[in-house]
């Protein structure tokens, strides 16, 4: 079964980020294809990037790398659920990113954006594209973009809007042909 991490990339403490995230994880658990884990940047607090090497070499001199590290490469594929902020991703979220290179090659990832506006942070999600597959990355073919989430979240967590659950359920498909790929094992 293919090990799928889900990482709310949000770093406030107040996001509406986080229970879309939940909503994530727990509709691609019903999906079946997945070992789910939910990974939350907030929770990981990465300082900025302070390894003495380069990602590439993979030699990590702090014990919060390589716990990062750890976690990453026990992925077989991701879910980024991200918000969209100034019309891009977040710097916390480049950073988490920036810290690995080798745990992310060959690993097919699906977008989740949101965003107050009415973009649902689309913009963000594909300024992101081209960092995912300089690592290596497989992106799926298909995203989701959430617009105006504050609407959507509420004591009870998120609520979908209609047809949002077959949209991720698409992302879901994506994910499971690429991991089924001989490239991404």
């Amino acid at each position: 079964m293919t090990r799928l991490h889900v990482v709310s990339a949000a770093t406030r403490p107040t996001s509406s980020g986080r229970p879309l995230a939940r909503w994530v994880v727990d509709e691609a658990r019903a999906h079946g294809a997945f070992e789910v884990t939910p990974v939350d940047l907030l929770e990981i607090a990465l300082p900025f990037l302070d390894e003495p090497e380069y990602a590439s070499t993979g030699n990590y001199a702090h014990a919060h790398t390589r716990e990062w590290s750890a976690l990453v490469d026990s992925a077989d594929a991701f879910v980024f659920v991200l918000p969209m902020y100034n019309g891009s991703f977040t710097a916390p979220f480049k950073n988490a990113i920036d810290f690995l290179y080798r745990e992310w090659q060959g690993k097919p990832v699906g977008l989740v954006s949101y965003s107050a506006g009415a973009t649902g942070g689309a913009p963000a999600a594909e300024m992101l594209l081209p960092v995912l597959t300089r690592l290596g990355m497989l992106p799926a073919g298909r995203s989701v973009a959430v617009p105006g989430i504050n609407a959507l979240v509420g004591a009870e967590g998120f609520a979908p809007t209609e047809g949002l659950a077959g949209e991720l359920a698409g992302v879901f498909e994506d994910i499971a042909a690429l991991a089924k790929e001989p490239a991404a094992a």
